[in-house]
């Protein structure tokens, strides 16, 4: 099992997580379906990967880059570093990770 496949699961787990979470802080049903959503594609994409499916490296760049612009802008917006820049951090690192592990192969 490669990083990036780790980092996929990682980052989709950490966004299911993070939904709940915000539901029940805030009751943001919004939090619980985004959070839900882009998780488990994550977590289906790193599943993919595992099956040596080359379109899930791709799945999983492109919904964790959707989620960096996502968090990167809310926390331009709002200046609070959790959950905004904790999640805008970890999906950058696990890009990086991502990417890396495509360029390689």
């Amino acid at each position: 099992m490669n990083l990036g496949i780790v980092a996929a699961f990682a980052y989709g787990i950490l966004a299911v997580v993070g939904g709940i979470i915000g539901y029940i802080q805030a009751r943001s049903r919004v939090s619980l379906l985004s959070g839900s959503i882009s998780g488990l594609l994550l977590i289906l994409a790193a599943y993919f990967q595992l099956q040596r499916q080359t379109w899930g490296s791709i799945l999983a760049v492109l919904v964790t880059s959707v989620l960096v612009v996502v968090f990167a802008f809310r926390l331009a917006k709002t200046r609070k570093f959790m959950p905004a820049g904790l999640m805008t951090i970890l999906g950058v690192l696990a890009l990086a990770v991502m990417v890396n592990q495509i360029v390689a192969n």
